[in-house]
């Protein structure tokens, strides 16, 4: 089974980092993430420099990867929303459409109740970004696949005149 890489441009990154920087604003999280199944790290906004944020995208992944399969278990397609509470810090972890997720760290300036409400909000904006860099990429798709046969021919025509 192939999985479809997504390919997000500059303008997009920046429309998801400005994402970002709203609900940090709006709810005074210490972070926020936005993370591909996978656990590659996409963009990051909020104070993460003391954070190793590969690492963290990462493990991540993988939390929400090993949800998926309690949930199956239990009779559920998927949990979309996860929390994590600590001592001092908070992270709450979305499903953002099929292969990215939010991730979110806060602490007790705030409630679980804003940073579910925000994430909701954003969420469905970060949605509309990431739909417009698919719809990009299967364009750009159908321009690749023409040009690799065109090129196929081309070799064909080379090493046949030999």
């Amino acid at each position: 089974m192939t999985q479809e890489q997504q390919v997000l441009y500059e303008d997009q990154i920046k429309d998801i980092d400005k994402a970002l920087g709203q609900i940090i604003k709006e709810s005074e999280a210490k972070c926020a993430l936005l993370v591909d199944k996978d656990g590659h790290l996409i963009t990051r906004q909020g104070f993460t420099h003391t954070l190793d944020t590969t690492a963290l995208a990462a493990l991540l992944a993988g939390s929400f990867a090993s949800t998926k399969e309690i949930a199956r278990l239990v009779g559920e397609p998927e949990f979309s929303v996860l929390f994590h509470q600590g001592k001092k810090d908070h992270i709450h972890i979305s499903l953002i459409g099929e292969r990215t997720i939010l991730v979110i760290i806060f602490d007790d300036r705030t409630t679980i109740g804003m940073i579910r409400l925000y994430a909701k909000e954003v969420g469905e904006n970060l949605k509309k970004i990431l739909d417009s860099s698919m719809d990009g990429k299967k364009a750009d798709v159908e321009i690749g696949d023409d040009f690799a046969e065109s090129a196929d021919a081309k070799l064909d025509d080379i090493f046949q005149e030999e």
